[in-house]
C-alpha cells in the first residue's frame, strides 16, 4: 500500500488515460444515441446562431462546449428549412437534416465526424470529474480511499457506456458533484472566495440539467443546520444564542450572496445562447409547450410571454420555459418497458431493480459492506460518547463530517425523488449519486483497512482482499469490452440478458447501427465467391455461425430505435421496417426495444406484433441489441 501512496498522481493518471482512451475507442464505434439527435444539431445552433428555439427544455452548457467543437468543422446547417423557420421545437427533424443528410436538397455533412468531434468534450468532462472524485475522496479518507474512489468510477461500464454521449448525464453529475464540493469549502471556511466560488459552481450545475434545482433547498437547509450547529466554546446561554443569531445570519448572507452569482452566471449564458433568437420565437414556444388547461401551465407561459417582450428579461425566460417543460413533462410521464409490462406510469420498484441490475456485483458488495460498517462504527461512537448527550455528539459529528451527512442526505433525497417521480427513463438519470457513493465506499473502505494496522496478519489478509477486488473491478469492463451500455452484471444474465428487464437507455438506445452495418459487410464478404480474390486469399475470418443462404444480402429489414438513419450506413440494402407490417421472406434486423415493447404492449384491434417471431432463435446479433433474423419461405408458410 505504501507503494501505491509514493505512485498516486501516476496511477491516476493511468488510471484516467485508459478511461480516456476507452471512451474515444467506443465512441467511434457507437451509432447516434436516440436522444442525441436532439442535443446535437441544438449544441451547433445555440453557438453558431446565439438561438435556443429548439431542444430548450436542458440548459445549454453542455451542449455549448459540444457545439464549440463543432465550429471549426464548416457545417451546413439547414437554416432555411420550414423546420427552423415557421416550426416549433423541431428538433428530431432538424437532427435528421443536419447529421442524417435525410434532405436531398441539402448539403450533407458527415456524421461520424460531427458525433466523434461533438463527444470529446464531454469525454473531457468525465476524466476531470474522475480527477475531483479523486481529489476530494483523498483530502476525506486519505491517498488509498481516493485511489479506490477513482477506480471504481473509471471502470463502471454504466459510466463508460454514457461518458461520450451528447446528453445532460454525466455532465450533471459532475458539475453537481464539483458543487457540492466547494459548498464544503464555503461552509467550512465562509469568505468572499469561497462564496463565489461555490456560486459559480452550483451555477454551472443548474446550466447543465434542471433537476439541479435540487440544490437551491438542500444547500440552503445545511447552511442553516451549520450555522446553528457551530458552538462557541466557554459561554453562557444568552452569548451562546447571539452568537448562533449572527452565526446564522452570516452564513445565510454568504448562501444568498453565492445563489446571487449563481443566477448572474445563469443570465450571462442564456443571454450569449439567445441574443440573436427573436422574442416571439420565445413566446411561441411557451404558447406551445405550456398549453395545458391547468393553473400551472396557464401561469408558466403568460411568465415566460411576457419575459419575451424584454431583451433583458428574455434570458430568464428561456430558462424558465425550459424549467416550465421539465415540470409538465415529469407529470405527463413516459411510456417504457420493465418487467415484461409496456406502461406510462411510473413503478417505484424501477430504480431499485435497475440499479441491482446494472451495477456490477464487486461494487454492489462493497457498497454492501461499505454501508453496514459505517452504522456499525455509528451506533459504537454513540455508545461511547453517550454520556456527553445525544445533542452534543451529533453536533461535532455533524460539523466534523459534513461532507459526509451532506453525501449520505443528497443520496437518499435524490433516490427518493426519484423512485417516487413519474418519469422510469433509465438507469442513466441516478447518475447524480454515484460519484457520492464512490467517494463514500472509497473513504470506509480505506478507514476499515487502517483500523487494523496494528494486526499484522489481518491487516495483510484485508489488504489482499481490496487488490483482489480492485483487479476484479478493473477486469470486468475489459472483459466486457464493447457492451457497456448493454451492461447486465452477472447475477442478471450478463449483457445478453439485459433487454429481458428493461431497455432503453439500460439497454438499447440506438449505439448498434455500425455494428449492424460491419455484420451485413462481413456476411457478405464470407458467402462471396470473390471474396478471397480482392482480399489476397485471406478466407473469411471469424464466419458467422449460420449461414441460411448463400447469398450476399441485399436488402435487410431494419427496426432500428436511436438517432442514426440506417439508410446513411446501408445505403440501399436497408428497408424500414416495423412490428405491424405483415412478414416477407428475407433479413430482418429488429431493435431489441421494438421487440420487447410490441410483445407486451396493449395492440389495437387487428395490429400485428413481434410474436410470430419467437418461434425463432435470432442468427446472430449486431452488437447486442439487434436481433437478425432470415425468414425462408418454409419458415413464412408456417
Amino acid at each position: 500500500m505504501e507503494f501505491l501512496k509514493k505512485r498516486a498522481a501516476l496511477l491516476v493518471t493511468l488510471i484516467l488515460s485508459f478511461h480516456f482512451i476507452l471512451s474515444l475507442v467506443v465512441s467511434t464505434q457507437e451509432s447516434m444515441t436516440f436522444d442525441e439527435k436532439a442535443h446535437i444539431p441544438a449544441a451547433y445552433s445555440y453557438v453558431r446562431y446565439a438561438d435556443m428555439r429548439i431542444n430548450p427544455e436542458h440548459p445549454p452548457l453542455l451542449k455549448d462546449l459540444s457545439g464549440l467543437f463543432l465550429l471549426p468543422l464548416g457545417l451546413d446547417f439547414p437554416l432555411t428549412s420550414k423546420e427552423w423557420q415557421t416550426g416549433a421545437n423541431e428538433q428530431w427533424v432538424l437532427g435528421d437534416m443536419f447529421i442524417n443528410c435525410s434532405r436531398p436538397e441539402l448539403a450533407c455533412n458527415d456524421a461520424d465526424t460531427i458525433l466523434l468531434f461533438s463527444r470529446i468534450p464531454i469525454i473531457i468532462i468525465a476524466v476531470i470529474l474522475g480527477i475531483f472524485i479523486f481529489r476530494w475522496t483523498r483530502e476525506l479518507g486519505g491517498t488509498i480511499a481516493g485511489l479506490i474512489a477513482v477506480t471504481l468510477y473509471a471502470f463502471d461500464p454504466n459510466i463508460i457506456a454514457h461518458n461520450h454521449y451528447v446528453t445532460t448525464d454525466i455532465g450533471s453529475a459532475a458539475f453537481i458533484f464539483f458543487s457540492f464540493y466547494f459548498f464544503v469549502r464555503f461552509l467550512k471556511h465562509p469568505s468572499a472566495k469561497t462564496i463565489l466560488l461555490s456560486g459559480l459552481f452550483l451555477g454551472l450545475a443548474e446550466l447543465t440539467k434542471f433537476s439541479a434545482v435540487l440544490l437551491f433547498p438542500i444547500f440552503g437547509l445545511f447552511t442553516l443546520l451549520y450555522a446553528l450547529i457551530e458552538q462557541q466554546p466557554k459561554t453562557d446561554s444568552r452569548t451562546l444564542w447571539r452568537f448562533k443569531l449572527r452565526n446564522v445570519w452570516r452564513y445565510l448572507l454568504g448562501y444568498s450572496g453565492s445563489v446571487v452569482v449563481c443566477f448572474i452566471l445563469i443570465w450571462v449564458l442564456y443571454a450569449a445562447n439567445t441574443w440573436a433568437m427573436p422574442g416571439e420565437k420565445l413566446a411561441e414556444l411557451a404558447q406551445n409547450f405550456l398549453n395545458q388547461k391547468n393553473v400551472f401551465a396557464e401561469t408558466a407561459q403568460g411568465i415566460v410571454v411576457t419575459m419575451s417582450q424584454s431583451p433583458i428579461l428574455k434570458p430568464m425566460g428561456e430558462y424558465l420555459l425550459g424549467v416550465f417543460m421539465v415540470f409538465s413533462r415529469v407529470a405527463g410521464g413516459n411510456t417504457h418497458y420493465f418487467l415484461g409490462t409496456v406502461t406510462d406510469i411510473s413503478s417505484p420498484w424501477y430504480f431499485p431493480v435497475v440499479f441491482l441490475l446494472k451495477e456490477t456485483l464487486p461494487f454492489l458488495l462493497l457498497l454492501l459492506f461499505t454501508t453496514g460498517y459505517s452504522l456499525y462504527r455509528i451506533a459504537r461512537l454513540f455508545l461511547m460518547e453517550k454520556s456527553q448527550g445525544i445533542g452534543r455528539f451529533l453536533a461535532h459529528s455533524f460539523q466534523s463530517r459534513i461532507a459526509q451527512y451532506l453525501s449520505v442526505f443528497f443520496i437518499l433525497f435524490y433516490s427518493y425523488v426519484s423512485i417516487t417521480g413519474n418519469l422510469n427513463i433509465g438507469f442513466r438519470h441516478l447518475f447524480p449519486i454515484l460519484p457520492f457513493l464512490y467517494m463514500l465506499i472509497g473513504k470506509t473502505l480505506a478507514n476499515f483497512y487502517k483500523r487494523h494496522a496494528d494486526e499484522p496478519a489481518t491487516h495483510q489478509l484485508i489488504s489482499i482482499i481490496i487488490g483482489i477486488t480492485m483487479l476484479i473491478v478493473v477486469a470486468i469492463p475489459i472483459l466486457s469490452y464493447p457492451s457497456y451500455l448493454s451492461y447486465f452484471n452477472a447475477a442478471a444474465g450478463g449483457h445478453t440478458q439485459g433487454y429481458r428487464y428493461v431497455t432503453d437507455s439500460n439497454y438499447d438506445w440506438g449505439q448498434d447501427l455500425k455494428h449492424l452495418k460491419k455484420w451485413v459487410e462481413h456476411y457478405n464478404a464470407c458467402v462471396s465467391e470473390d471474396w478471397m480474390a480482392i482480399n489476397n486469399g485471406r478466407g473469411c475470418q471469424n464466419p458467422p455461425k449460420t449461414i441460411p443462404t448463400q447469398t450476399p444480402i441485399d436488402k435487410i429489414r431494419v427496426d432500428y430505435f436511436g438517432g442514426s438513419n440506417p439508410k446513411y450506413y446501408l445505403g440501399d440494402k436497408h428497408i424500414s421496417w416495423w412490428a405491424s407490417r405483415e412478414p416477407e421472406v428475407g433479413w430482418y434486423a429488429i431493435s431489441s426495444f421494438f421487440y420487447q415493447e410490441s410483445l407486451y404492449k396493449k395492440l389495437a384491434p387487428g395490429e400485428q406484433n413481434y410474436a410470430w417471431l419467437k418461434a425463432y432463435t435470432p442468427l446472430d446479433r449486431a452488437g447486442d441489441s439487434f436481433f437478425i433474423y432470415y425468414i425462408s419461405e418454409a419458415d413464412l408458410a408456417k
